[in-house]
């Protein structure tokens, strides 16, 4: 995989179904009071899996916060999430 692959490669389309999965594992791991950011990111590092995940966390009154999971969206588990949000 190039290090850098340009900003207007084409990306695969986003799954919505494991979107909405994932946003709900991390509201249920937050307790519920949080808005979030989800995104795929390609990793440049070469020791990476490829796309990666990260979560922004954003409660009011408080700084961002931001989690990252080395796996593609739709390879996320819950325990992936839980691990993931677990200090945040």
């Amino acid at each position: 995989m190039p290090l850098f692959s340009g900003p207007f490669r084409k990306k695969p389309p986003r799954n919505a179904e494991a979107l909405e999965r994932v946003r709900g594992w991390c509201l249920s791991a937050l307790g519920g009071e949080a808005d979030l950011t989800i995104s795929e990111v390609e990793c440049a590092d070469p020791a990476c899996p490829g796309l990666e995940t990260f979560i922004l966390v954003m409660r009011p009154g408080e700084a961002m916060q931001a989690a990252k999971v080395r796996k593609p969206l739709v390879e996320i588990a819950e325990d992936d999430i839980d691990e993931a949000l677990r200090y945040l």
